[in-house]
């Protein structure tokens, strides 16, 4: 958003350090919008003066050049060769004489052109760099005098700040928005012209009068609707003044009527528009939606075709505008426009947002209705429009005005404590300096409360203002972040507790980095079927046909990742990615019909998972020992730690089909990515999370790269983080049994483990298999497996019969269950 140097200097009065313009851009970065570019305008335009065409005629050689006698104040009259396809006698306009330079540094000199000499030049604005417009030469204002120079007839040079604007900061759109942050409440210039002080005629959606009817169709769409009407325009160039402000912002002045909408929008930050009222079919106004295939052609010279999700301002016949973004060429104001009608409206956001959308259009209209204008502050933009086109276009403004649409509701107040200030920042301010703080900036103080509390109007230009926290915030910038900062207050660490999710990803991301992983971010997309690993929630305007949906699951992402390290020749890659996955319900959305229906009827839904893909040796290339590779069992205990420890989960090996736990919503967490083999994390009778071999249809690796592996959990499963449990270590000693036996091959370990601990008592402390043997010692079908065996008792040593005891019981459950035979001794 462009700004004035000077404009704001004039409404404010700048006084000592804020007279430079560097200064006052670094006071608005630390407390209101930061500053992105300051420039010169206006620099260079040294020797460049106004000048006074006093006759023209054709050139004699060439039929698209145009002699000029000029007048530039300094006696004699100059013959100027110009091109420009219109030059009016009597007009004036910015020259360069022989001898001097343009902004850009070219050097003008008397020269032949088509045998007719030409002394110096009149410039357009681009060529003075004061605009883009290249297609003819700047018009001036009548009656200044030949000789002045140009950059003090138009208030330049000036200094352009660049403001980067927060969405909820649109106020400072505006130099009055600007100003007040610096100065306090800001002195608007005064015209010189006529006041204009209406009689309003009022109407729930409709108005009439000054021959004129205005008429809302949709409240919805327009909340209200002002309108003046101005006959007797005398429409020319804008005064120096007038246009100099606007080059400065980097606007383009067009004529005194379309510059004072400009203008006051810039000061106000109200957009308005101006209308021919002779062009309007039966004196007309009408907002209304638009009608399907209704076209329109808009100020830009672009037709439009429109449809009903658009709002448009019409007469009685036609569309004639697009409401809250552009005005239409049908009804501009032009050189002989003699009557016209200002508009000064409100537009929902929302509906100039999907009317410009449709229109492929954004405007500096559209920019500030699309964030919100200030309602309370529509009847003052609209009079010192009408006052400007009166000082400088003359006229004579109706007396009666038009209001269409409810009175804005009354101005909200906000409580504010004084002690919740103080705690909040630690600045120890008093009453009297949160007052000094916020009535600069608009916030006044009502009567009716003492002692800690304030209560304080909320300004119309301040939106984005609603709780008693904004002002806390307000009051901070105003007196400087840095205010409190040598200050040594009392602490005491917040006991509200961090998010569930932040803290269970926490976890997550502690237990796979401590494993190696490194953590990606991705965008959430992926192809519609990426090597049979389909998504199901298309996206309207994708990035690219390779992106063109919502991604399913998280391991298919991260593949992509892997082969793009495998294009670049890296074999080693391990990675994980905590995000969302997106899917539909697997039934349908509450209220619609059960059966027959498409996708767009089913509940979308959206939830949290984390995936991990590894590839390459087990430890870096410079360690010492054998460059092993990463196999199915390290990922088993990556999977396990994190099913145990994580979500309380028991991890099994997974059988059947691999895919067996899809669903219809498309985000499974086992999918076509999964080869046989794998492991599933099982909880409360649900599926958790899966892990396993990538399977080598999903991914496209080169010959020398490893088996790759992925993981996938569901986030949900995830349990929050629980006060670490401690039990007292037994000062009395352990004992140690083994146990050798012979079960039916096929017999998982796990599954004896867990019959032991079913059958011991709380005396059993650890089971651990330590030993396998297949030899021929051993009777075909069976395997020998070597266990041993800890005891401890808390209070007391123990006996050879306690031990005994338990020994017996769970030797006596594995013949039972499993068809053990106990090697004895």
């Amino acid at each position: 958003m462009n700004i004035s140097f000077n404009w704001i200097d004039e409404f404010a009065g700048l006084r000592g350090a804020l007279r430079d313009p560097r200064v006052l851009a670094d006071r608005l970065t630390m407390t209101a919008a930061a500053v992105e570019k300051i420039e010169t305008v206006g620099a260079g335009l040294d020797g460049i003066v106004v000048s006074r065409v006093l006759e023209t005629r054709p050139h004699p050689n060439a039929d698209r050049l145009t002699l000029c006698r000029v007048d530039r104040g300094a006696g004699e009259a100059l013959d100027v060769v110009c091109g420009a396809p219109v030059i009016a006698t009597g007009g004036f306009y910015p020259h360069v004489a022989p001898g001097g330079k343009l902004p850009a540094g070219f050097r003008i000199e008397s020269r032949k052109i088509r045998g007719e000499l030409s002394h110096g030049m009149l410039c357009s604005e681009a060529e003075l760099e004061l605009g883009r417009d290249k297609g003819g030469i700047m018009r001036l204002a009548d009656g200044l005098e030949p000789g002045t120079p140009l950059a003090a007839a138009l208030g330049l040079p000036d200094t352009r700040l660049t403001l980067d604007l927060n969405p909820n900061r649109v106020d400072l759109a505006c130099h009055v928005g600007v100003a007040r942050e610096v100065g306090g409440a800001p002195a608007p210039r005064d015209f010189g012209g006529p006041g204009w002080s209406p009689e309003w005629r009022d109407g729930e959606s409709e108005a009439s009068g000054a021959g004129v009817t205005v008429r809302i169709e949709d409240l919805d769409r327009c909340p209200r609707y002002m309108a003046a009407v101005i006959r007797g325009v005398r429409v020319g160039p804008s005064p120096a003044w007038l246009a100099g402000r606007l080059l400065a912002v980097g606007a383009r002045p067009i004529s005194n009527v379309v510059d004072a909408t400009n203008y006051v929008l810039q000061e106000y930050n109200q957009p308005l528009h101006a209308f021919d009222l002779a062009r309007l079919s039966g004196a007309e106004i009408r907002v209304r939606a638009a009608v399907e295939g209704e076209r329109l052609t808009t100020l830009d010279g672009q037709e439009h075709k429109l449809t009903p999700h658009q709002t448009v301002i019409a007469d009685r016949d036609r569309a004639i505008a697009f409401a809250g973004v552009m005005g239409g060429l049908d009804t501009e104001v032009v050189g002989d426009t003699v009557d016209v009608l200002i508009e000064c409206a409100s537009f929902n956001p929302a509906g100039v947002r999907q009317t410009r959308a449709g229109a492929g259009l954004s405007t500096d209209a559209s920019y500030r209705f699309e964030r919100g204008i200030d309602v309370y502050a529509q009847e003052r933009a609209l009079a010192r429009c009408v006052e400007l086109i009166l000082a400088t276009a003359g006229g004579e403004a109706d007396l009666i005005g038009l209001r269409a649409g409810p009175a804005p509701d009354p101005m909200r107040s906000i409580d504010v404590r004084v002690s919740r200030v103080d705690q909040v920042l630690g600045f120890g301010l008093g009453r009297a300096a949160v007052l000094a703080a916020l009535e600069p900036i608009g916030f006044e103080a009502l009567p009716g409360v003492k002692g800690d509390l304030l209560r304080v109007s909320v300004p119309g230009w301040r939106t984005d203002v609603t709780r008693e926290i904004d002002l806390v915030e307000e009051v901070a910038r105003r007196v400087g972040y840095d205010a409190g900062a040598g200050q040594d207050r009392r602490f005491r660490p917040s006991a509200v507790p961090a998010d569930p999710r932040v803290e269970k990803a926490a976890r997550v991301r502690k237990l796979l980095t401590g494993r190696g992983l490194l953590e990606a971010r991705s965008l959430s997309f992926m192809p519609e079927d990426y090597r049979g690993n389909r998504a199901v929630v298309s996206v309207p305007n994708p990035l690219s046909a390779e992106e063109s949906c919502l991604r399913s699951a998280m391991v298919p992402v991260l593949l992509r990742r892997l082969e793009h390290n495998y294009a670049r020749g890296n074999r080693n890659v391990r990675l994980f990615e905590l995000g969302a996955v997106f899917g539909y319900a697997a039934g349908p959305s509450p209220g619609e019909e059960p059966e027959g229906k498409a996708d767009a009827t089913r509940r979308f839904e959206e939830s949290g998972r984390v995936g991990a893909v590894i590839a390459g040796t087990r430890r870096p290339d410079h360690w010492s020992g054998p460059a092993l590779d990463f196999d199915l069992w390290d990922l088993k205990e990556i999977a396990g730690s994190f099913a145990d420890h994580l979500c309380g989960a028991t991890l099994e090996p997974l059988e059947g089909a691999v895919a067996a736990d899809a669903h219809e919503s498309g985000a499974s967490l086992a999918g076509p990515w999964l080869a046989p083999g794998g492991f599933r994390a099982v909880k409360d009778g649900r599926v958790v999370g899966v892990a396993g071999t990538v399977d080598e249809a999903s991914l496209d690796g080169p010959p020398w790269a490893a088996p790759a592996f992925g993981l996938e959990f569901d986030l949900a499963a995830v349990e929050g983080r629980t006060a670490p449990a401690y039990r007292k270590t037994s000062p009395f000693p352990a004992v140690r049994r083994d146990l050798s036996m012979t079960v039916p091959r096929g017999v998982p370990a796990a599954d004896i483990e867990r019959a032991v601990l079913e059958a011991t008592s709380d005396l059993l402390r650890e089971v651990r298999l330590f030993d396998v043997y297949s030899g021929d010692e051993i009777e075909g079908g069976r395997l020998g497996l070597a266990w041993t065996f800890r005891f401890r008792a808390p209070d007391r040593t123990l006996t050879d019969r306690d031990v005994e005891s338990e020994m017996s019981a769970l030797s006596s459950a594995l013949e039972k269950r499993f068809g053990a035979r106990i090697r004895k001794s």
